[in-house]
Order: C-alpha cells, then sequence, then structure tokens
C-alpha cells in the first residue's frame, strides 16, 4: 500500500448507498464521520475509550479539520483509512494525519489533517493532558518513528 508514512493503523471501510450523495459519489460529510470513526478506534487501540475519557473527566475535542478530497469514492468500494499522531505538545494540543486509499487501484481519496485540544469534559474548558493521555498517545508517536528519545 502507498501510505504516506510508516506504521499507520487501518481500518477497512466501504461505501454503502447511504453513502452516496445526488452527485453519485461519496458525500464529503461521510469521510468526516470516517475520519472520525479511525480516530476513535485509534484512541480506543492505545486504551483511550470512552470509559477512560469520563473516568479521567478528559477528551480530545477536535478543533480543525483540513481536508483534501483528492478522488471520488463510489457505492460499493472497499477503502482503508490511516491515521497517524504526528505532534503533540505534551499540554493541549495534538495533530493526527490522515489518508484514504482504495487499495483496487491504489489511489489515494483524501489526505486530511485534524488538530485536537484536551478539554476538561465537565466543564468543556481547555485542561491539561492527564498521564494516562501523555502515555498512551505518546506510544503511538513513538511507533511512527516521530518522537524519539
Amino acid at each position: 500500500m502507498g501510505w504516506d508514512r510508516a506504521t499507520p493503523f487501518v481500518i477497512d471501510l466501504q461505501v454503502n448507498a447511504e453513502d452516496i450523495d445526488g452527485l453519485g459519489h461519496a458525500n464529503n460529510a461521510v469521510y468526516v464521520t470516517w475520519l472520525e470513526r479511525c480516530a476513535w478506534r485509534h484512541s480506543q487501540r492505545l486504551g483511550l475509550d470512552l470509559v477512560e475519557y469520563r473516568r479521567l473527566d478528559r477528551a480530545m475535542a477536535v478543533v480543525r479539520h483540513e481536508i483534501d478530497y483528492l478522488a471520488a469514492a463510489y457505492e460499493g468500494d472497499e477503502l482503508q483509512l490511516a491515521t497517524w499522531i504526528v505532534d503533540w505538545d505534551q499540554r493541549l494540543k495534538m495533530t493526527r494525519h490522515f489518508q484514504l486509499i482504495r487499495p483496487s487501484d491504489n489511489t489515494t481519496l483524501l489526505r486530511a489533517q485534524t488538530t485536537f485540544v484536551c478539554i476538561e469534559l465537565s466543564t468543556g474548558r481547555p485542561k491539561r493532558m492527564p498521564p494516562e493521555f501523555i502515555e498512551g498517545y505518546g506510544v503511538a508517536l513513538m511507533t511512527s518513528g516521530i518522537l524519539t528519545d
């Protein structure tokens, strides 16, 4: 697969009939849903699921999406969406990159970047990342080769 970076976290997707818009391809809003699904599954794999977020009274909330739609996806297409945590300040902010590929022709359909800010769930206000976030998300950075000792 032609991933942009090493060691991606990857989920498989299939374009369903309800994903198709009036132009005959997957609607742009569906792509945002897929980005969210991929980020959540990656966080869960790192041990940072919704139960843990609630226990810690913290969450990573989206503050910015940047999406480049490069090619269309059509009903029945089988896709793979990858994510990498590429930057963080170990306090408030974290950035993920995404790449969506159609393996049948190795076409990259989308590249995106999402910026998250750590918030306190009980107030909705920005709040420093707890040690569990630094440990869990730090593992993802280390395996991506971006964070080094």
